[in-house]
């Protein structure tokens, strides 16, 4: 692999694991600002990107999320299920139409009309993942079945309707602790969406 940065030289990459996505040991150069080269190696994994969605509704002052469980979050402590907004991978689809499918999977919930917000990385230093970050308007009849996600990619999820005032109290007392939606609840206040 070449870097097209005239500052970055890479040296080698090495497959750690393939199993269920790209894990890999990458040995670089770095030209410092003082000219010096300096030889780095950094393990980085390769999941694809993704993209995530708040669902909200501006006459009910209302957000749909998420509540499933993460064994990554479980291993790290958190002994409850995550309250998350909808989000998936790509998958090889284009990020708003992976995201209007994803939102119906997770929420139940068919919306037509999506906007794009923004984009990030939420883990640079380990993972080569960029979010794409989405807003939309839902009305009670948008709602076109249960929602729980997909069984055999052993998703098992509650939906929530909540007051936007509820949502951003649970991240001040940490029942909402992940990033993607502390970002998506935070914007859609600070803008004043409502």
């Amino acid at each position: 692999m070449q870097s097209k940065r005239a500052d970055i030289r890479i040296i080698e990459s090495e497959i750690l694991s393939d199993n269920w996505y790209s894990l890999k040991k990458y040995t670089f150069e770095q030209q410092r600002r003082d000219g010096e080269w300096q030889r780095q190696s950094r393990e980085v994994y390769d999941r694809g990107n993704g993209a995530t969605i708040l669902l909200y509704n501006r006459e009910r002052k209302t957000v749909i999320l998420t509540r499933q469980f993460r064994f990554p979050v479980f291993i790290n402590g958190h002994e409850s299920n995550l309250i998350e907004a909808a989000a998936g991978l790509l998958d090889n689809m284009d990020p708003e139409s992976r995201i209007k499918a994803e939102a119906e999977e997770e929420t139940g919930f068919k919306v037509a009309r999506v906007q794009k917000i923004f984009e990030a990385y939420m883990s640079p230093g380990s993972v080569t993942e960029k979010l794409y970050f989405y807003v939309a308007e839902y009305q009670p009849q948008d709602r076109t079945g249960a929602g729980g996600g997909v069984k055999s990619e052993g998703e098992d999820i509650d939906v929530l309707e909540i007051s936007l005032e509820d949502a951003l109290r649970y991240v001040e007392t940490g029942q909402i602790v992940d990033g993607k939606t502390i970002m998506l609840l935070y914007h859609v206040a600070l803008k004043g969406i409502f």
